[in-house]
C-alpha cells in the first residue's frame, strides 16, 4: 500500500487497485476488500493521512505520512532472502489427482493470456522507472515457464 500510494501521492483504494492491476498484480496480489481495510489500518498506525470527502460519495483518498514514507524507504532498502508464496489451484488440482490433460489444456491457454497482457504492458511502459521494467520481467519469465511446463503436461498426456 504504501508503495503504491508513493506512486499515486494521493488516492482512494478504488484507485490503488486500478494502480495494482496496471503494475504489481504479476508479483503481488492484493484483494480489492483488502485495499479498503488495510489503507483504514494504516491510517490508524499514523502511516497514512485519511480524508473523507463531505458531500457526494463521502469516498476516503489516502496520502503518505513523513513516517509512512521514511518506513517505506527503510523497507525497499532492505534486502530479502524470502521465496515467494506460490498458490496456484491448478497445481494443486493435479498434485490430488486432478485430470492432467484438461487442467494443462486450461493453464496453457490463461498463461497465453497473461503472457501476452505482460508483453504488451512492456511496449507501452518503456520508459517506466528500471525496478519496475525488473518486475515485469519477472512476471514474464513466470509466464513463459508455466506456457513451458503446461505444454510439456499437456504433450505428455497426449502421448499414447
Amino acid at each position: 500500500m504504501l508503495g503504491l500510494l508513493d506512486m499515486r501521492d494521493v488516492a482512494t483504494p478504488y484507485e490503488l487497485k486500478r494502480v495494482a492491476q496496471m503494475s504489481t498484480s504479476n508479483i503481488w496480489s492484493v484483494p480489492h476488500t483488502q485495499l479498503y481495510s488495510e489503507c483504514a489500518r494504516l491510517a490508524r498506525e499514523g502511516l497514512l493521512i485519511e480524508h473523507q470527502e463531505q458531500g457526494g460519495r463521502r469516498r476516503k483518498s489516502y496520502r503518505l505520512t513523513d513516517r509512512g514514507r521514511e518506513l517505506l524507504y527503510e523497507w525497499r532498502e532492505e534486502p530479502t532472502g524470502d521465496l515467494y508464496e506460490l498458490r496456484d489451484a491448478s497445481t494443486l488440482k493435479l498434485f490430488f489427482g486432478g485430470p492432467p490433460a484438461r487442467i494443462a489444456a486450461s493453464q496453457v491457454d490463461a498463461h497465453r493470456r497473461q503472457l501476452e497482457v505482460y508483453e504488451r504492458m512492456r511496449a507501452s511502459l518503456a520508459d517506466a522507472p528500471r525496478g519496475q521494467l525488473l518486475a515485469l520481467e519477472s512476471g514474464i519469465g513466470h509466464e513463459r515457464e508455466s506456457v513451458r511446463f503446461w505444454s510439456t503436461v499437456l504433450e505428455r498426456e497426449r502421448q499414447p
